[in-house]
């Protein structure tokens, strides 16, 4: 394996656990983890001694999201009144490399166990819809956020969660951007299990991992893709219309206002304009 900025990468036996480490705080995803996470999953992925992967978070947090700070300029292109064909097609194909990199975790032939703690937000819970399996411990929080920073979201989390928590539930959390528990996680089959503390659901995400392991590895990658096979063409039909979606109608003064209120740290004033 290679030395990663955004992740740590270990195996032990046929289980191989990435964590997230940032560098943004509470491992927010800047270019670094956008960059190195097809990377990591397309080497898991070939390499025939791996049978199962861990995916959690560093410290006490799974994922605040997008790095706003850090990803700010690929926003600031469209922000202005020149945002003709030129930066639109820019952003949509940042858009589309984004969403690949969460794809190759849904890709990966190897079943992904996601063990979250703490804060799993926006593009965090893009990240564990692409995994195969949810555990979280008791004080694990999620929240599909991006309505309240101006963005139609647009990684994945509305085209997979449907099939994970049903539509209605998708919908609720999606219009609101509300933060839930990690009870009403569980009780939306967002979340298989919930574990009294980090250090257990991470125990348990390992103990999982090694069960599935044990089994015939061509018979359990034969099972995922069997699984994921009616859902992969909607799925990816689905990503490629919300990057076109949001290359045309993202720009606006309500996202500038989301932008600028999350430097200044203050509540936003949306204006739908």
């Amino acid at each position: 394996m290679s030395d990663w900025k955004a992740f740590d990468v270990e195996r032990t036996g046929h289980v191989a656990r990435v964590t997230l480490t940032g560098p943004g705080k509470g491992n927010a995803m800047g270019p670094d983890f956008w960059s190195e996470l097809p990377l990591i999953f397309g080497e898991l992925d070939a390499d025939p001694e791996i049978r199962a992967v861990v995916l959690t978070g560093s410290g006490k947090h799974f994922s605040y999201g997008l790095d706003l700070p850090a990803m700010s300029p690929t926003f600031g292109p469209l922000l202005g009144e020149k945002a003709l064909a030129a930066p639109r097609t820019d952003f949509l194909y940042e858009i589309r490399r984004m969403q690949a990199s969460v794809t190759a975790v849904a890709d990966c032939r190897k079943p992904v166990i996601a063990a979250i703690s703490g804060w799993c937000v926006g593009g965090g819970l893009d990240l564990i819809a692409a995994a195969d399996i949810r555990l979280a411990s008791a004080e694990a929080s999620f929240s599909l956020r991006e309505a309240k920073v101006a963005i139609v979201a647009d990684i994945g989390s509305l085209h997979r969660l449907p099939g994970i928590i049903g539509e209605g539930h998708v919908r609720e959390l999606a219009y609101t951007g509300k933060d839930i528990d990690a009870a009403r996680a569980e009780k939306i089959g967002l979340i298989n299990d919930v574990y009294p503390d980090q250090e257990a659901v991470l125990a348990a995400a390992h103990t999982l991992a090694e069960e599935i392991a044990a089994n015939p590895p061509l018979v359990v990658q034969g099972i995922k893709d069997v699984l994921d096979q009616p859902k992969a063409g909607k799925v990816a039909d689905g990503l490629r219309y919300v990057s076109a979606w949001n290359a045309a109608f993202l720009p606006s003064e309500d996202l500038t206002e989301a932008i600028q209120a999350v430097f200044e740290k203050r509540k936003p004033n949306f204006q739908g304009k």
